[in-house]
């Protein structure tokens, strides 16, 4: 299964948020998000992506079929809920590259993928001279009634690319839930590294 990985910035980013937009929400219903989405509510949602001039997309392609992408934009352009966390504890998001959502389509996992979506978006953020790097992760009971029986946490994964938790630094955000009407706040942890280095070598 031949996939191509394509950078995306500029104008070819404008035109790939509304493919992004409904791979989202097909993804995004699956645990531990599991986000009840639109596409109204999605097209506000990127929407500050077209505005953001280093904002990058990397695509996975099946032809001409996005299958998977990963999102990446200055921590500074990004929407209060996730600044103000880092802020509060002294971070400079001048400094910051926020690697927001990942999504793959499950037929496409365990090829390396994911692997190339970070290689990809910390290339971009170090080409504009960011020194690290963060990202979200929702937190869920562990005894949620709808979490998968064969569910295996991403952790290890986000290890063995130098990520560690910031201890304490949670973002907190809303979505509506499969089977909710209305929003409700959904606790993130943030990870990070420095980018000032590279990854540990894949094992």
């Amino acid at each position: 299964m031949a996939v191509e990985i394509r950078s995306l910035t500029g104008d070819d980013l404008k035109e790939t948020l509304d493919d992004l937009a409904r791979l989202r929400i097909s993804v995004f219903r699956d645990w531990p998000y599991l986000y009840e989405g639109s596409l109204d509510y999605e097209a506000g949602y990127l929407e500050r992506y077209a505005r953001s001039e280093n904002a990058v997309i990397v695509g996975a392609y099946d032809g001409g079929k996005l299958v998977g992408a990963a999102t990446g934009e200055p921590l500074g352009g990004e929407l209060a809920a996730f600044r103000t966390p880092l802020e509060a504890r002294g971070y400079a998001p001048a400094n910051i590259f926020y690697l927001a959502e990942s999504v793959l389509d499950p037929v496409y996992r365990g090829m390396g993928i994911g692997h190339r979506f970070f290689d990809e978006r910390e290339a971009h953020a170090k080409r504009l001279g960011f020194t690290q790097a963060v990202f979200c992760a929702v937190i869920r009971p562990g005894d949620h009634p709808m979490k998968p029986a064969q569910y295996r946490p991403l952790d290890a994964f986000w290890r063995k690319r130098g990520y560690g938790k910031l201890d304490g630094v949670i973002v907190r955000f809303p979505w509506i839930d499969i089977g909710d009407r209305l929003e409700t706040e959904k606790p993130m942890q943030v990870w990070t590294r420095s980018l000032q280095s590279d990854p540990p070598a894949r094992g």
